[in-house]
């Protein structure tokens, strides 16, 4: 984008739509889901990539050793995914792009993960880190929501965030360890609970379809 000589600190919507930010209308009407996708790659500036990848690499960090390489790769776009589409849903007309409704969904997998017993690691560890993540997670949604009663400016696809946050939190039941389980069996069972979770998503967007048609 900013090659091509966009503003690298304040890009405007129409700049960010054109390189595949998310717009409901869009995705409604002229059938462009891919957008679903592409905007969580796409950002609104300096700051607002800064401050996304910032949070991706301390959780990534935490998630990876858990889920693997693949698995935080389809928890990042399949929670990014859903929160983009609870927005199209809700709010057809905004135009939103960032990493952050991956960013939570990621965060509520690593809520029901790090409260497994099944962990080979300290439980006061696990506590410790589970704590950390809420704290974050908590505090980002409220912020998020205060700028409902007041802006100041600043745009927030709250959306977004509770469609990540909510789906990753659905997927942390299913990709939780189980006892006697190993990495095989466990890589298995990620690759049905992504395989179903892409089928849902399929589906509600087809339901926000015809639900924003009538």
């Amino acid at each position: 984008m900013v090659l091509s000589g966009i503003s690298w600190w304040d890009p405007t919507a129409q700049q960010i739509l054109h390189w595949g930010a998310n717009r409901g209308v869009n995705e409604i009407f002229y059938g462009q889901w891919w957008r679903l996708v592409t905007a969580t790659f796409v950002h609104v500036g300096i700051i607002h990539i800064g401050t996304n990848m910032w949070c991706l690499w301390n959780l990534g960090l935490l998630g990876e050793p858990l889920l693997g390489p693949f698995g935080i790769f389809a928890v990042y776009i399949l929670t990014g995914v859903a929160g983009n589409l609870l927005s199209t849903a809700v709010n057809p007309g905004i135009v939103g792009a960032g990493a952050s409704g991956a960013v939570f969904g990621i965060a509520g997998v690593l809520i029901l993960l790090l409260n497994s017993p099944h962990l080979p690691f300290p439980r006061a560890e696990l506590r410790r880190l589970r704590r950390s993540v809420i704290y974050f997670a908590a505090i980002n949604l409220v912020i998020g929501a205060s700028t409902l009663l007041y802006s100041g400016g600043i745009k927030i696809d709250n959306m977004a965030h509770l469609g990540g946050f909510l789906s990753g939190m659905a997927m942390g039941v299913p990709l939780a360890p189980l006892l006697g389980t190993g990495r095989g069996p466990y890589f298995k069972r990620q690759k049905i609970v992504f395989s179903v979770v892409a089928l849902v998503l399929l589906l509600f967007a087809n339901w926000v379809v015809h639900f924003r048609k009538v």
